[in-house]
Parts: C-alpha cells; structure tokens; sequence
C-alpha cells in the first residue's frame, strides 16, 4: 500500500528556550509507519523413503527489513515566506545520501534551481540560490518508496507536496540602533525599536528564518543553559528563529524606555508588548504581519554569524558552499 508523506511533528525534540507551548495555528500530523517482517516458513519435504529434508539454499528466516520516513517542513498547502528553507528529517540514519537525495525533487513556478544540503545523516535541506520569488508555486516530490536509504532500510513515500509563496517581508534588526526595519515588497513597512542580547548573552548574526509562530510561550533559563536566570511561563508573541532558543518575541517585563536605546535580553529580540500580548504593541504588530519563512537579518552583532544549521540558516552559507553538501553534485 501506498504511505503517505508526514510533516515535521510540531513538538519537536529541539534544544530551545520552548518548553511548553501553545501553538496559533498548524495542527500536528506525525506519521509512524512499520513493515512487520514475513517469515518464511519451510515445509517438511517428503523424500521417497519417507523422510524429512530443506529446500536446497534455505538457511532459515530471511534477514527483517527495517523502513524510514522523512518528515518535511513546511506544512503541504501552506503559505510561506520567501526566505522559506524545505527541510527533511529522517526518523533513520541515512548512509546512501545520493540514493536518497535522487528521490526527492523541489520544483517551482517560475522555475528555480533548487540543491539538497546534507547537514547530518538525518537531515537534508534544500533551497535556490536566492529567495523564493513571492508568488511563487513550489512542489516537492517525494519519490522514496523502496529507495534504500541504509542497509536493509528502505523507504515508503510516495507523495507530492506544495507551498505557495507570499509576499517578499524581510526585516533587519541592528544590534547597535536598536531597531527592526520591516521591509516589503521593497518598501519600508515600519521601523520598531528592540532590545537584543546583552554584552554578557549577544545576538547571533546573520539571517534567520521564522520557523514557528507562538501566540504565548513558556521560556525557562534552564533549556539553553542559562540555570535559574529566567523563567517566564507566558512570554507573548513568539516567534522561533534558531533551534537553539533565538526568538523574536514580545517582551512585558522590561521599562518601556529601554526599546530603542538599550540590549538586555539573553541572546533573543525583544519587542514591547503587554502582559498577555496586545495586537496594538510592537510584538503584536510584528506577529500579525509575520509568516512562517520570512527571513530576519541581525547585523553589527558582537557575535558570530548563526551557524546554518541551527534553525532554518542556511542562507549563511553562499551558492558554492551549499552545493558542496549535496551528494549528486
């Protein structure tokens, strides 16, 4: 039977400032799937004076095959940002990257390019050289179904996906101006004073993609190595940018007068909002007008740039370095 293609669970075993959650929109689609083995059962031959024998070459049950599944992001029919990044984890460690990777296809109207990065044995991303152009009709083939990934593993999807591209919003928040300025379509949206990371606890630089959206969240010190420093059970308007716990998001216990002119958060963008979350503040002007796959540019951080798989950031690494990932190149 045919096994359909499973989106990426929307509780994911991530390291992250998340820790409970309660999700706007996306409901979860988390698909397991199992091949139960055959045994092969072999009957007593009767040989001519009566006895029993094996079929010649018989040496017992045959070996057990095990399955994978690749879980995708985004979500089939979603709407998504330009800086969108399509990625695939696997549920099982994949040793024929080029097997694998010739079984999925991404193609787009109007049409782009689109290469697979390998970050790990268990995730492939794939992107165009530049962003999605908004607009744009995107569908990923997943071809996987008796594709053997590993030894005795073999895949079982069959299935297409698609996105539709929205409109082009990308945003750039300068750590020494202490500002958000929120681009679209060319033309500046609005400008929003921040705060970002301390000089203790700095911002990663580089683009970062909204990965998740949280109308409140819980954010607890303890996730991402901070001990006992914080723990906010209800931080407002929150939207997830790395794996590791960056965040834009709204922020309810800072004086209002340091948005704009001072960094005191733990390495997130903080936005002023109200306890609960207001749609008439900052943040929740931010959220409302943000989409999963719009693309956040930190600049003149005291940091490093974002290292391009933590997250969906993989915009860090140029054409030529991300060709190199993949294995049909």
């Amino acid at each position: 039977m045919a096994f359909p293609g499973a989106a990426l669970p929307r509780r994911e075993t991530l390291v992250g400032a998340c820790v409970t959650t309660s999700p706007r929109t996306r409901g979860a689609r988390t698909l397991r799937t199992a091949l139960t083995a055959t045994v092969l059962l072999l009957a007593a031959a009767t040989a001519c004076g009566g006895g029993s024998g094996r079929p010649s070459g018989a040496d017992g049950p045959k070996p057990q095959h095990d399955t994978f599944i690749g879980y995708f992001s985004p979500e089939d029919q979603s709407t998504i940002g330009t800086g969108m990044i399509i990625s695939l984890r696997f549920d099982h460690g994949i040793t024929d990257r080029a097997a694998v990777e010739r079984g999925i296809t991404v193609t787009s109207a109007p049409a782009r390019a689109v290469v697979g990065h390998w970050f790990s044995d268990h995730r492939l991303d794939l992107r165009p050289a530049d962003f999605w152009p908004a607009g744009a009709r995107i569908t990923l083939s997943l071809r996987l179904r008796g594709v053997q990934g590993a030894p005795h593993t073999y895949g079982t999807q069959s299935k297409d996906v698609t996105f539709t591209v929205g409109r082009d919003q990308r945003s750039t928040v300068d750590a020494v101006e202490h500002t958000m300025t929120v681009v679209r379509g060319g033309h500046v949206l609005r400008v929003l004073p921040v705060t970002v990371g301390s000089p203790e606890h700095t911002t990663y630089n580089g683009v970062m993609v909204i990965a998740d959206k949280y109308l409140q969240t819980r954010m607890n010190g303890r996730t991402v190595g901070f001990g006992g420093e914080y723990d906010i059970p209800d931080v407002p308007h929150a939207l997830r940018l790395t794996t590791s716990g960056t965040f834009v998001h709204g922020n309810y216990w800072s004086p209002p007068q340091i948005f704009g002119e001072e960094n005191v958060s733990h390495g997130c963008i903080g936005l002023q909002d109200r306890k609960g979350g207001g749609r008439d503040t900052p943040a929740g002007w931010f959220f409302e007008n943000s989409m999963i796959g719009d693309a956040v540019r930190v600049v003149n951080s005291d940091d490093r740039t974002v290292d391009p798989d933590n997250g969906l950031s993989g915009w860090n690494l140029t054409w030529d370095q991300w060709r190199t990932g993949s294995a049909l190149q």
